[in-house]
């Protein structure tokens, strides 16, 4: 029985489905982008009578907004949110299913080692996880072909386009070490939408009142588009950061099932 690909038939339909999703939301968003560009000096008057605090908490800086790589980062943040969920989505089942299912003690008795199962597994999920960013990417980069006549920095647009990765990497570790501390998760939606969308407001609300340690407690504030425009790079503090909490969630999470116990049906 080959779990790998098993857990990719599995899982086919909802990567399809997200991918085509995130797709749909590229198009719209980059779709706009002419009428932005166009009339750049009437959507800057519109946006500042918005209250300063509101532009904050949804992300629009209205000095960059105009420009392709401001609109891009805009429009990503929501991209974003909608990768983490599925993210999010694939970290709690991929080792609560058969749980769930009850069928976990059956996959137990077949030749392989716990640690295979998760290996397996994990690996289905980051197939899952790269098939979607490749669809962005691809629709990201037509798109931009499409629209954009301005000359803009290819480098800083893959840098921007591949948050939604290390985002999802996040998310999936997150969701992967829930799904084995929780001894029995009943649905995976509920638990997914409220962690994802409480980190979006928490998110949101750091944004508002500016207070930088909220960086360090939500994935959405690792990768600042404003810094990554004007440098053409990463942080490196929170790159660094994000290595360590995915390395430590991925072994907690074998670790913690290979000493989980099965309870038969």
């Amino acid at each position: 029985m080959n779990i790998y690909l098993n857990e990719l038939r599995l899982n086919r339909r909802s990567t399809i489905i997200w991918a085509i999703s995130i797709t749909a939301l590229v198009i719209f968003f980059l779709s706009m982008f002419p009428a932005f560009s166009k009339d750049a000096a009437q959507v800057q008057k519109l946006l500042e009578g918005y209250p300063e605090q509101l532009r904050k908490a949804i992300g629009i800086n209205v000095s960059a907004l105009t420009s392709f790589l401001g609109f891009y980062s805009f429009s990503s943040l929501y991209i974003i949110l909608c990768g983490a969920v599925q993210a999010m989505n694939l970290g709690l089942s991929t080792l609560s299913l058969e749980t769930r299912e009850k069928t976990a003690d059956f996959l137990l008795t077949k030749p392989v080692t716990r640690q295979k199962i998760v290996t397996s597994k994990l690996l289905a999920a980051l197939t899952s996880i790269l098939i979607t960013n490749a669809f962005l990417l691809a629709s990201s980069a037509l798109m931009s072909a499409a629209v954009v006549e301005e000359a803009y920095s290819r480098k800083t647009f893959l840098l921007l386009s591949l948050i939604l990765l290390f985002v999802q990497l996040m998310f999936l570790a997150l969701g992967l070490v829930i799904s084995v501390a929780v001894p029995k998760i009943k649905s995976v939606l509920p638990i997914s939408l409220g962690t994802v969308f409480g980190s979006f407001i928490i998110n949101m609300f750091g944004s508002v009142i500016g207070d930088k340690t909220v960086r360090y407690i939500t994935p959405f504030k690792y990768y600042d588009a404003a810094y990554i425009i004007k440098n053409g790079a990463y942080e490196t503090t929170f790159v660094m950061l994000e290595i360590v909490f995915i390395v430590a969630a991925t072994i907690a999470s074998y670790v913690l099932y290979t000493r989980k116990d099965i309870n038969p049906v």
